[in-house]
């Protein structure tokens, strides 16, 4: 394992935050901030998506939806690498930046290729999340950090109860560009707050960053994440999705083997063992089973019972609820499960949070025709989100030493877009398939939505499983200890 040069030591326990005082919670506040500006990312534009394919004159919802999620995944790596050396709140900064240039080029966007550039940009701001996390766990003391992970991971999923309705109607009167004007002056604000009001990590390593690590890493987890999210759309063996694959694969591969050579890679391989490779195998894993889940959830609150296909949840007002009950169960879990981290050990709480979703599976594949058991298994589904998420970053940064918070952290950001990109996708295909034809029309079947529900079940079992594993080999963090490094 190689020596990590220090550029600068942990600052005494009164430096760090201890408890809750009004500078942490305006700390908190803005970090929540640069956290909703995410969801205007990720979330807005599909809001807005029939209006973009329509302008655009495409029918690529693929890479209008999945573009900024996928870079996401490409820029984790070298701004989790450059957060370790050149500091945490300026990483968050720079991210920030870059997605409010990328938010700035889709608002004035002439043709579909220059709007894709703008969301490859944009995917930048998503490491907003994990290197908001990584700062925490360097200015929070470690009797505070884990909950205050908790509240910003999950605070701005209650804004997820309003946002549809405002951009729905902001895109109504002013077209759908508003929606990414929104997000460019969400993040110019959050950057200008973080700069005025968080103090920079205390701890970073020296060295360099080794950007032909990076781009391979990087490169190569979009192609092949591309490769995944198209192929189901026009074929696993079509000539476009294949060069896609063909390209990832060889870039991953290059990778591998430049980081074996170069003193301080990326991303050390070396490093990947024991706990956190269990960790990132319960995140991709029940991430991906949460979020296909809830795509389910959405289709089917879209078909009538009436239509006794054996499914549908269509009803007043149904849509709505079925998509705010789990942001509130996003914030209740996430928080909570931070808090509970403190007392128990982060191991715990999220093995707790993946049985509980476990569960929330189960019971939807029972209440796909019951409107009111859908809403609370979606509450309880939103639950098991937040906790996992939060419980997820809280035991990656705790096994990893102090000087390699941004990567690993970069690292759990990762396993969240491929867990949600494959799973999706095998939902999606699993549909497919088992699609009738009903008055002409052809529509999905109930063994189709059962056998995803089942997929996605199969999946938090077994991340269930490899939780309690990891749970019943990792000892609880006590409230004063010292994070591992």
């Amino acid at each position: 394992m190689p020596t990590i040069s220090m550029r600068a030591t942990r600052p005494p326990d009164s430096d760090q935050h201890t408890g809750w005082s009004r500078r942490l919670v305006r700390q908190v506040a803005i970090l929540v901030l640069a956290n909703v500006m995410v969801d205007t990312v990720v979330g807005a534009p599909l809001l807005v998506l029939p209006q973009m394919l329509d302008h655009f004159g495409t029918d690529q919802a693929a890479w209008l939806n999945a573009s900024a999620m996928l870079a996401g995944a490409m820029w984790a790596p070298l701004l989790g690498k450059s957060a370790d050396i050149f500091g945490k709140r300026k990483a968050l900064v720079t991210s920030l930046l870059i997605g409010c240039a990328g938010a700035l080029v889709c608002l004035v966007a002439p043709n579909i290729w220059v709007f894709i550039a703008g969301r490859l940009l944009q995917g930048a701001a998503v490491a907003a999340v994990f290197l908001s996390v990584a700062l925490i766990r360097q200015i929070c003391a470690p009797g505070i950090a884990m909950t205050v992970v908790g509240i910003v991971t999950s605070g701005s999923a209650v804004l997820g109860v309003a946002s549809p309705f405002f951009f729905k109607v902001l895109a109504e009167e002013f077209g759908f560009r508003s929606v990414f004007l929104v997000s460019a002056v969400l993040a110019a604000v959050a950057a200008v707050c973080v700069r005025g009001t968080i103090p920079e990590s205390p701890f970073r390593t020296g060295g360099r960053i080794d950007v032909v690590g990076a781009v391979l890493l990087g490169g190569g987890l979009a192609a092949t994440l591309s490769y995944v999210s198209l192929g189901a759309k026009f074929g696993w063996f079509a000539l476009g999705p294949l060069v896609l694959l063909v390209v990832g694969v060889a870039l991953l591969v290059r990778w591998v083997a430049v980081s074996r050579r170069v003193p301080e890679p990326v991303i050390d391989i070396r490093d990947l063992r024991g706990p956190l490779v269990l960790t990132l195998v319960v995140v991709v894993l029940s991430t991906g089973a949460y979020q296909s889940t809830l795509q389910l959830i959405s289709l089917i609150a879209q078909v009538s019972p009436d239509a006794r296909l054996g499914y549908g949840l269509a009803a007043e007002g149904a849509l709505g609820l079925l998509f705010a009950v789990p942001s509130v169960g996003v914030m209740v879990g996430g928080t909570l499960a931070g808090a509970l981290a403190t007392r128990i050990g982060p191991a715990w709480t999220l093995a707790g949070g993946v049985a509980i979703g476990t569960a929330a599976t189960i019971g939807m594949s029972l209440s796909v025709s019951h409107l009111s058991a859908a809403v609370v298994v979606a509450g309880l589904l939103g639950f098991a989100a937040g906790a996992i998420v939060t419980s997820g970053f809280n035991l990656a940064t705790s096994v990893a030493s102090t000087g390699t918070q941004g990567v690993v952290s970069g690292l759990v950001q990762v396993m969240l877009g491929i867990g949600s990109v494959v799973m999706n996708v095998v939902g999606s295909a699993v549909l497919t398939s088992t699609a009738v034809v009903v008055d002409g029309a052809r529509v999905n079947s109930a063994a189709g939505v059962h056998g995803y529900l089942a997929i996605a079940a199969a999946s938090f079992v077994v991340a269930t499983a490899v939780a309690i594993l990891l749970a019943r080999r990792q000892r609880p963090t006590p409230a004063g200890s010292a994070l591992s490094g």
